[in-house]
């Protein structure tokens, strides 16, 4: 899927955009509590769940075109997605803490 389709997709239907909203929220708060580690505040938590479940929703449809999960489904990939992103968040800036400074 296209980033124009899904656009268009979520401005012809915007209830699908409400519940993408309310799935990435909802799989950043679980990712926050779920992942190990400083988390990165209520906010950035939730952000990180937006952002992990449109990862999560464009390596799924990769991986399985054209499937459709449903409410839990949805909520398992974008949970997946946000600790994938989470885990390298905590990655990178723990190399930029560790480096020794000139």
């Amino acid at each position: 899927m296209s980033l124009a389709t899904f656009v268009l997709a979520a401005a012809l239907n915007p209830g699908g955009l409400v519940a993408w909203l309310v799935i990435g929220l909802l799989a950043g708060w679980l990712a926050g509590v779920i992942m190990p580690g400083k988390g990165f505040g209520l906010i950035g938590d939730l952000i990180i769940g937006l952002v992990g479940a449109f990862l999560g929703g464009l390596l799924i449809n990769l991986l399985v075109p054209d499937a459709t999960f449903g409410f839990w489904g949805s909520l398992v990939v974008a949970l997946i997605g946000a600790c994938i992103l989470v885990a390298i968040l905590h990655a990178v800036m723990a190399s930029r803490t560790t480096a020794p400074r000139p």
